[in-house]
């Protein structure tokens, strides 16, 4: 027997190899073997080949997609089936309502409705035609603003939304991505205008326009709901998506966006006291 025959694998002390790692040279079994490009690496070799956690985030993140779009899709979602399909405690649909936006209810403290009601849809119908639109335009917007102002500008859209179903329709029980998706349509067509692009051309004016032709035509749609979410789309767009060369340019979006969150949960607040 050769002496390549007789050689222990490095980590395993007492198995015998005839195989070595081709990057260290250390004689490796083959449960510590990994197949490389060129020959076998072993598992050690194979760790220290890798770039730091940091870059292997980075890397990741770059490849991800529009992840928080996805996210956001898969909570409507989910929120759609426990609503529909589970019965809470014997109680039907009564989840459904402690979820919706309802002055009443927000002015006895119950303040999570104003985003939870972002989350919340009644028919299938009604979270087909949110998904879709939530996914056409979160895909572009989420690529070009990052996640974090992505992230923002959807939040400040969905409880401006919350807001103006507040001011409009204070006592009924209102739920839906439509304030949120109406403000992504409101960021998409102030951001066209201020890179010189019709909003006519491009499509989202004729998209904006006949959804907001659909809400005043059709009973049952929060209307309030709709225009709180296009005018705070707008207004966080205009300053997220505003050509500029200033290097501060991020955390003026990121500051907006906020900025629009806090008023909004606080005009919720303010409006639903002041209806109770």
């Amino acid at each position: 027997m050769s002496d390549a025959e007789t050689l222990t694998c490095f980590h395993h002390k007492g198995r015998e190899t005839g195989r070595c790692c081709t990057r260290c040279g250390r004689p490796a079994c083959s449960d510590c073997l990994h197949q490389a490009a060129v020959g076998s690496q072993c598992f050690e070799c194979v760790r220290a080949a890798r770039p730091p956690t940091r870059e292997r985030v980075r890397r990741w993140n770059a490849t991800a997609g529009p992840l928080v779009t996805k996210v956001l899709l898969g909570i409507n979602v989910a929120v759609y089936v426990l609503t529909a399909f589970v019965d809470v405690g014997g109680r039907g649909n009564e989840l459904e309502f402690r979820l919706a936006v309802f002055a009443p209810a927000v002015a006895d403290g119950e303040i999570y409705r104003v985003l939870t009601s972002g989350f919340l849809h009644f028919n299938l119908l009604h979270l087909g035609f949110n998904m879709a639109l939530l996914y056409r335009l979160g895909e572009s917007l989420e690529a070009t603003l990052g996640r974090t102002r992505f992230v923002l500008l959807y939040f400040a859209a969905l409880l401006t939304g919350s807001l103006g179903a507040l001011v409009l329709s204070p006592n009924a029980a209102t739920g839906g991505a439509s304030g949120a998706v109406f403000g992504l349509m409101g960021a998409v067509a102030v951001g066209q205008h201020l890179r010189g692009t019709s909003v006519w051309e491009g499509g989202i004016g004729a998209l904006i326009a006949i959804n907001l032709v659909i809400s005043f035509a059709v009973p049952g749609i929060s209307i309030g709901g709709h225009l709180g979410g296009l005018a705070g789309g707008a207004v966080v767009g205009f300053v997220m998506l505003r050509p500029t060369s200033s290097p501060r340019a991020n955390a003026e979006g990121i500051g907006a966006g906020v900025a629009v969150i806090v008023l909004a949960v606080l005009g919720c607040v303010l409006i639903a006291s002041g209806t109770a």
